[in-house]
C-alpha cells in the first residue's frame, strides 16, 4: 500500500478549507479515503457562527470514523449520519437554513480485498487507473449541466440552482442530500491506483486543459500530488491575461491525493 498526499492554500491570507484524509484498517487489508472541498461563502452573513474549516473538520472526521468503524453501511448512509451529526454540534447556535451555511463537496473510497466503493457529491473529482492503464474519472456533473452564465451570480446561484433541484447539491446540512451522490463498486483486480482531486488541483484538466485525466495519473505517478499542485500553481502565474481564470480566483486550495492498494 502506497499513499501519496499534498494540499495548498489558495491565499497566505485565508485558511484552507480543504480537508483529506486516509487511513487503513489494523489488519492491514483494505482502506478508506475522504477527501473534502469547503465551499467559500461571499463575503456577509451566512447563518453560522463557525467557519468553512471548523466545519470540514467535523464532518471530515466523522466520515473517516464512520467509513472504518461501520462497514454493515452504506456509503451513502456515512455520509447522511455523518451530516446528521455535524448538523446537531452547531444547530443551536447558527441557521442551518441558510443557503450558505457551511457546507463541502464529498469524495469517499472505502476498498476491502474485493473491491472499491466510492462516491462522489459535487464538483470534486475521483480518479481510478485501470489495469490497462486507462482513466476512468468519477465526477458528479450537475456544475456543468448549469445554465451558461449561472454561476457569475452568486446570489442566483443559491437562490435558484444551490441544493435545489434541478441544481446541484453540496454536504451542507441537510442528510438527504446524500441520496444525490454519484455512487459505485469496482472490483479492486481492475484498479491499478486511485486518486482525489479538488477543483483547484483538477484545473490542470478542467481549466487549463493540459491533458486529460490519464495524463493527469501519469503526472501524479511521476511527480506526486505535490508536483501536479507546482504546475496548477504555475500555470495560474502564467494567466497573467486570464485567458483560463476568467472571472476564478487565481489561486484556489488545491488538493490531491494518490494510493495504490
Amino acid at each position: 500500500m502506497r499513499i501519496e498526499l499534498a494540499t495548498a492554500a489558495g491565499s497566505a491570507d485565508r485558511p484552507n478549507e480543504d480537508w483529506v484524509a486516509t487511513a487503513l484498517p489494523a489488519s492491514g487489508q483494505g482502506g478508506t479515503l475522504v477527501l473534502l472541498d469547503g465551499v467559500t461563502p461571499p463575503r456577509g452573513d451566512d447563518g453560522c457562527v463557525h467557519s468553512v474549516p471548523w466545519f470540514t473538520a467535523r464532518l471530515g472526521g466523522s466520515l473517516m470514523e464512520l467509513s472504518g468503524s461501520r462497514q454493515d453501511l452504506t456509503l451513502q448512509e456515512i455520509l447522511a449520519e455523518s451530516i446528521r451529526r455535524t448538523a446537531e454540534t452547531h444547530r443551536p447556535s447558527c441557521d442551518l437554513s441558510h443557503a450558505r451555511t457551511p457546507q463541502a463537496t464529498v469524495v469517499l473510497a472505502r476498498w476491502d480485498t474485493h473491491e472499491i466503493e466510492h462516491l462522489v457529491l459535487s464538483d470534486s473529482v475521483l480518479l481510478f487507473e485501470m489495469s490497462d492503464g486507462s482513466a476512468r474519472p468519477h465526477v458528479d456533473d450537475r456544475l456543468d449541466r448549469l445554465p451558461p452564465g449561472a454561476l457569475t451570480d452568486e446570489a442566483a446561484v443559491d437562490a435558484r440552482f444551490r441544493n435545489k433541484e434541478g441544481g446541484f447539491f453540496t454536504a451542507a446540512a441537510d442528510p438527504s442530500v446524500a441520496a444525490r451522490a454519484v455512487t459505485g463498486r469496482t472490483p479492486l483486480a481492475e484498479v491499478r491506483s486511485l486518486a482525489a482531486l479538488t477543483d483547484g488541483a483538477g484545473r490542470w484538466v478542467e481549466m487549463f486543459h493540459e491533458g486529460d485525466w490519464a495524463d493527469c495519473l501519469a503526472v501524479l505517478g511521476e511527480e506526486g500530488p505535490q508536483g501536479l499542485i507546482d504546475r496548477v500553481r504555475s500555470l495560474e502565474d502564467e494567466d497573467t491575461g486570464r485567458v483560463h481564470l476568467r472571472r476564478s480566483k487565481t489561486h484556489d486550495d488545491a488538493t490531491a491525493t494518490l494510493v495504490t492498494p
